[in-house]
């Protein structure tokens, strides 16, 4: 029994199955039938669950997939960025010299402020 599935050129292709069980304990079979054939999957209850894919169709697959850290590691980048000045350095040394007194001060006017 075959599974429909798009390979990295987005065309609908027939992969062989094997179910969980069979690929448990075949798994020597399975991949080399990746390998081979580029996709299998592996099915659960006769739904598709999982592929297994040879390493060239992942890496053909691979750069399509977006980083979801990208935006994120753009905003770090930035902040530090913004942290590298003289007000703020002088603003890391003040918070490092301060007593637990003006840190409690300050912790409590700050959540003054934001209500």
């Amino acid at each position: 029994m075959g599974v429909t599935v798009r390979n990295r050129l987005g065309e609908r292709v027939e992969v062989d199955t094997y179910t969980a069980t069979e690929a448990k304990n075949s798994f020597g079979e399975v991949l080399d039938r990746a390998m081979a054939r580029d996709i299998v999957a592996i099915t659960r209850r006769d739904k598709p669950r999982a592929v297994v894919l040879s390493m060239e169709e992942y890496e053909a697959l691979a750069p399509r997939i977006d980083d979801p850290l990208e935006v994120l590691r753009d905003e770090f980048d930035a902040l530090v960025e913004r942290m590298q000045t003289a007000d703020a350095a002088a603003a890391g040394r003040a918070l490092f010299e301060a007593s637990p007194r003006e840190l409690g001060r300050a912790a409590r006017s700050a959540a003054r402020a934001r209500r």
